[in-house]
């Protein structure tokens, strides 16, 4: 899930989710309060995000099935064809039979062909579909959590919330040293899921 989140973590050095920073007066040192986030742990423990990556896997799944449905049609049709060019070459047969064996399996052989430009095709295009899919859903998850941290840092009073969970453009942490205080990471999943449905008796 951090390469899901590098869009976010990326951004900056020091990412700053909120910034409210207090008016300095010249010549006068502004005071600053910051606090730290594991964004990533937020947003995998976020209970819109369980239920998003299993909606994600579910429809994964449904396409796989409908894959395997159409390759299976197709390898019905390459056995068709492997038998129909058999056929044609069965010395036991009429000429005749064997010349309408050849042009059926020409023709079985162009539906071969068909069926497994399409699975190509469809392969592109529902594996693009789902990857946009996990896009938007990803980004609308993100975009809620920041909304929220948001909120919470102007109550506490924070000028800065850095992101732990962050890498640099060359995957190294952008915060290398925290003592933990500030951290505002369990309280903002707390809070995050106080809205979480009750799962059925029977989920899994």
């Amino acid at each position: 899930m951090k390469k899901l989140l590098q869009m976010v973590a990326v951004t900056s050095t020091a990412i700053g989710l909120c910034s409210i920073g207090l008016p300095a007066q010249a010549g006068v040192p502004v005071e600053q309060k910051i606090a730290t986030v594991d964004l990533q742990q937020v947003f995998e423990k976020y209970y819109k995000t369980v239920r998003s990556t299993a909606a994600l896997k579910q429809e994964a799944a449904d396409m796989q099935k409908e894959r395997q449905s159409m390759a299976d049609d197709a390898k019905k049709q390459e056995t068709e064809w492997q038998k129909l060019l058999e056929k044609s070459d069965d010395q036991a047969l009429s000429a005749e039979e064997r010349a309408k064996s050849k042009t059926a399996a020409a023709e079985k052989l162009n539906e071969v062909k068909t069926a497994e430009q399409y699975i190509q095709k469809y392969d592109s295009i529902s594996g693009a579909k789902l990857r946009e899919k996990e896009r938007q859903r990803r980004d609308d998850i993100v975009k809620e959590i920041r909304a929220v941290l948001d909120a919470d840092a102007k109550a506490g009073g924070y000028t800065l919330v850095l992101d732990v969970s962050g890498e640099s453009a060359n995957m190294a942490p952008v915060v290398l040293y925290s003592k933990g205080v500030n951290d505002l990471t369990e309280s903002l999943i707390k809070e995050l899921n106080a809205g979480a449905p009750a799962a059925p008796v029977d989920a899994k």
